[in-house]
């Protein structure tokens, strides 16, 4: 039945990829293996469900074409500029070491030239697809060393479009009669008008059309699609393959304001008909070969799981960056990408390699991604167990990391911030606006220059890093706060600062419940929950004092609500002490805790986070809102009404020997508490008032700074 009805066939192998990539998922693993996974389960070698292999095919060229014509929609020359010279360099370097060593060793196990060749080229080529998710699923993306994967895996991409083209000319010019020379002339030719036809398109047709059709996201998808397969037809006719022309119509809507919109819409179909590319691999994939090629392919994948990190490491090194830049920027080129077998795929189809070469490419991508990801996904554990190792690839001096670092030694710091994101920069401000010192520690590069424009001293690095704390204020510093929501990083930040003997207060921010508590649990002072406390504000906001008003209001008087920050001068004051009056405005209402106060009178007090819905005349409200935020300058912790403790030893001539709490009024009396007592080995905690206490009686008091310290100074007792 299945072998009558394609419809069917389609349906099994789909139901077969679903269950194979719950799998996957459970494993962390991409779904590139699982699909080579399910192509071999579905083929000959196994269940036998693949019959329609010509449906599948089409499907498969039209996913690599959409992916092709993605890569070009979204090339970014810019971040290899952004990236400087490293991008440039590693890629290149990486690519040109790669295939020199990676062809030696090919040569040295008897391969043809030509075979070797292909090898060579296919060990080059690391996945952009895998590489993105996992650096975005770690929050890595905008990091120094994902910006500089990011840089040269654009520079990889490229060189795979241009093997792309070279193996297609190539093709082209076997597969057709004359002289050689000439057939490669002609197809330059082609190329070459193709390209002019494609930059007066882009210049002249598409942005006048793309206007006309903006309007619907549909039909805007359908042109992308449309587009991209027509120049992919028309690459082919002109003796090219169809995944360069579908790369070049990419490059074509790149420069346009749609090109995010369009590769949104079409990254899902992309997945979709890749499916069908590594299935259709899998099938093909004569697994009575494999036993022959696993020592070749286990030595290859040897050389691309150590090898191409170690080739990146030394090319960052040299170039001043830290051993710990290049060894997670290194993690992500040890695998080799769906361009390895697109080439090796379009290396087959013109009869350059035999099926065993491409069974031995496809097994060494199966074992450099599985294994590669688990690299990827526990870099930091696999960093510290060689950080020792691989200080031989960091400079004495790495000019290029610490050039980024504005802290002076002499600076004394209040405040260590972690984290400059969305939710770091407004706490930072926060802190600055109160007086506070601050060191911001990140590994985006982008984060860090906005803050050094603000005159804020920055290092670069990561807290889970130890050897960072070295370079750090610890000494000096009061809190150590990370606004990282990571819960594997706080860890190592909690731990590491322990080790180092930090003695000031750790701030931590937590996910989840569990999570605060595991923190508090190691030792964290301090736990945020940003998600958890602006549900309290976001109901608040939705019960404030403004939805009671009438929908319309016919009278020449203007209202406005105002929140009462926590350091705002009005905070804890009596509205008549609150210069309003004067600027015509009154409070008609104050919101708090989702009930509404009306018409508070003058003795009314106002505290933090309420919301006072004001009248008066427009430019009276504006200077009622500027009064109600103006900040109170606080204290500093040099203040004498600050809170301290003490022991404080009662000797035989303290009047206060022999005498009761309760008969000494002793809080009223000295303006502190009495907390404790250590009398000999005994430690009194809960405290009767009709205790006396005795000569050598250690008590232990807390209170405002001045009246401590005359207890200290003995002038009172």
């Amino acid at each position: 039945m299945m072998n009558e009805n394609a419809f069917v066939e389609i349906a099994a192998i789909l139901g077969l990829a679903t269950l194979t990539g719950i799998i996957g998922q459970k494993l962390r693993q991409p779904l590139i293996i699982m699909f080579l996974a399910t192509g071999i389960l579905a083929g000959p070698s196994f269940l036998g469900i693949i019959h329609s292999y010509e449906q599948i095919e089409l499907l498969a060229h039209m996913g690599i074409a959409l992916l092709l014509f993605i890569v070009g929609l979204k090339l970014d020359l810019n971040l290899i500029r952004t990236t400087g010279p490293v991008a440039l360099a590693t890629g290149l370097g990486q690519i040109v070491f790669t295939s020199l060593i990676g062809f030696a060793i090919a040569w040295a196990m008897d391969m043809p030239v030509l075979t070797a060749a292909y090898v060579s080229v296919a060990l080059t080529f690391s996945s952009t697809i895998i590489i993105v998710k996992l650096l975005s699923d770690k929050k890595e993306i905008d990091s120094l060393h994902g910006q500089i994967a990011l840089g040269f895996l654009i520079v990889q991409d490229i060189a795979a479009i241009l093997a792309l083209v070279t193996l297609t000319t190539l093709g082209s010019s076997v597969s057709q009669e004359g002289p050689a020379y000439f057939q490669i002339v002609l197809i330059g030719a082609k190329g070459l008008g193709m390209l002019v036809i494609v930059g007066l398109l882009m210049k002249y047709v598409i942005p006048y059309l793309l206007e006309r059709i903006a309007h619907s996201l549909e039909l805007l998808t359908l042109f992308a699609i449309a587009w991209a397969v027509l120049l992919g037809a028309g690459s082919e006719v002109l003796g090219f393959s169809k995944e360069v022309g579908a790369f070049l119509a990419g490059v074509s809507l790149a420069s346009t304001t749609y090109r995010d919109s369009i590769g949104a819409r079409l990254t899902g179909l992309r997945d979709f008909l890749l499916l069908f590319f590594f299935i259709d691999l899998g099938a093909r994939l004569d697994l009575s070969m494999v036993g022959s090629q696993l020592g070749s392919a286990l030595v290859f994948s040897i050389f691309v799981l150590i090898g191409n990190p170690l080739i990146v490491l030394v090319i960052m090194g040299l170039m001043g960056y830290r051993r710990r830049t290049g060894f997670l920027a290194g993690l992500t080129v040890a695998q080799i990408s769906e361009f390895s077998l697109i080439v090796a795929a379009l290396g087959l189809s013109i009869g350059h390699i035999t099926e065993q070469t491409m069974g031995l490419i496809t097994l060494v991508g199966v074992v450099t991604i599985f294994l590669s990801t688990y690299m990827i996904l526990y870099s930091y554990p696999l960093y510290r167990f060689l950080s020792g190792p691989l200080k031989i690839f960091e400079r004495r001096h790495p000019y290029r990391e610490t050039a980024i670092d504005t802290l002076k030694k002499t600076q004394e710091i209040d405040v260590i911030l972690v984290g400059l994101g969305n939710y770091g920069t407004g706490l930072g401000e926060y802190l600055l606006s109160r007086g506070k010192t601050l060191l911001g520690v990140d590994f985006d590069p982008g984060a860090l220059d906005r803050w050094r424009k603000k005159g804020v001293p920055v290092i670069y690095g990561d807290m889970a890093d130890p050897e960072m704390h070295e370079h750090l204020p610890l000494g000096t510093a009061g809190w150590v706060i990370s606004t990282v929501r990571s819960k594997e990083m706080n860890l190592a930040l909690i731990h590491n600062l322990k080790k180092d003997g930090y003695a000031g207060k750790v701030a931590v921010t937590a996910a989840t419940d569990p999570e605060a508590i595991e923190y508090e649990k190691t030792g964290a002072r301090l736990v945020f929950r940003p998600f958890k406390d602006a549900t309290e504000q976001a109901a608040d906001a939705l019960t404030y004092a403004m939805d009671f008003l009438p929908e319309t209001v016919d009278w020449p008087i203007s209202f406005r609500e105002v929140r009462i920050r926590s350091d705002a001068s009005a905070a804890g004051k009596i509205i008549k002490e609150i210069p309003l009056s004067a600027a015509g405005v009154s409070v008609l209402a104050v919101s708090r805790g989702g009930r509404v106060y009306y018409e508070p009178g003058p003795d009314f007090r106002v505290f933090p986070g309420d919301r006072l819905l004001l009248m008066g005349p427009l430019t009276g409200l504006k200077d009622a809102e500027n009064v109600l935020s103006q900040l109170e300058m606080k204290k500093t912790a040099s203040d004498v009404n600050r809170f301290e403790i003490a022991e404080i030893t009662v000797t035989v001539d303290f009047r206060i020997s022999g005498k009761s709490l309760k008969e000494l009024q002793f809080r009223q009396t000295y303006g502190a508490n009495l907390v404790g007592i250590r009398r000999g080995k005994e430690q009194i905690t809960a405290i009767d008032p009709e205790e006396k206490l005795q000569a050598g009686d250690c008590l232990i008091v807390i209170g405002k700074a001045d009246a401590v310290r005359n207890l200290k100074d003995k002038t009172i007792l």
